[in-house]
């Protein structure tokens, strides 16, 4: 496993793989890495020759008093984590490396970037999309790799793919999940004993409105309250949304005739969390 830290090294890395006709994958990261991470690349290594992953905190799509310092890093861990699964390139840039001091163009995530998460992060998926096009046209890879744990910003880059004509075909990976079903994620790190108990509500609330929706309830509306109530009873979780919407849009629906999502954020102590899950109704 080769580590670089430079974007000509990466291109020259990836040009000798794909000389050789290898099919190149990339896993983009911000690093401690955890079984949902490691479920992207084993994904990749199943479905490409050539696994390259990236991990970078990006300083553009934290916004002020966000946690971009405090981040939880350990580098050292994944690397060993990332080598025993056979990845062949993991790039590790500085922030001066993937920015210039006077870069300017952003790339604007558009309509879905200001709902949600959006709203409540201003400027987030702005950095979001920006970091991920600069690496796509770096490494160029063939297939990117993305979880549905961040639904809104898997939704969001795989339009700026469609809308920019970028030559990558983004695949999406399931939802990791505590045995108690927690989504797992770098920031559960941050959660104390109590806030890691309670935190399990995000999915008590979406399996709430999961199990109403398979009895046959279609108002997203009542699933939604439903969901708030369920995070209402949970003393030491501040609720920030929670909502029935679109797979495509975003939107909020009125009535659940197909899939949609279920979506929802909230607030453990100083750790805010987000989770979400299809729903679908049933007979």
């Amino acid at each position: 496993m080769e580590r670089v830290a430079s974007k000509e090294e990466v291109r020259q890395a990836v040009l000798a793989a794909r000389r050789e006709d290898k099919r190149i994958a990339l896993v983009p990261t911000m690093g401690m890495l955890h079984e949902g991470h490691l479920s992207l690349v084993r994904a990749a290594c199943g479905r490409a020759d050539y696994i390259a992953v990236s991990i970078f905190v990006n300083p553009t799509q934290f916004g002020p008093g966000e946690d971009f310092e405090t981040y939880p890093r350990d580098l050292e861990r994944d690397m060993e984590l990332l080598r025993a699964e056979g990845v062949d390139l993991v790039f590790t840039p500085t922030p001066a490396e993937m920015y210039a001091g006077d870069a300017h163009v952003t790339v604007a995530p558009g309509p879905l970037g200001e709902l949600w998460e959006g709203a409540v992060r201003p400027g987030h998926f702005a950095g979001v999309c920006t970091v991920v096009c600069k690496l796509l046209n770096i490494v160029q890879p063939n297939l990117a790799f993305f979880g549905e744990k961040d639904f809104q910003q898997l939704v969001i880059i795989k339009r700026m793919v469609r809308d920019l004509d970028l030559s990558v075909r983004v695949e999406s990976c399931p939802i990791i999940r505590e045995p108690d079903g927690l989504a797992l994620s770098s920031r559960n790190a941050y959660l104390s004993v109590d806030e890691r108990r309670a935190a399990t509500v995000l999915y008590r609330a979406l399996r709430t409105a999961e199990t109403l929706a398979l009895g046959g309830e279609s108002g997203a509306a009542v699933l939604a309250e439903a969901m708030r109530e369920c995070i209402a009873d949970e003393p030491l979780a501040a609720l920030d949304y929670a909502a029935v919407v679109d797979p495509a849009t975003l939107g909020p629906i009125g009535a659940l005739d197909a899939s949609a999502r279920a979506i929802v954020a909230a607030r453990l102590g100083s750790t805010r969390l987000i989770d979400n899950m299809q729903i679908t109704r049933g007979a």
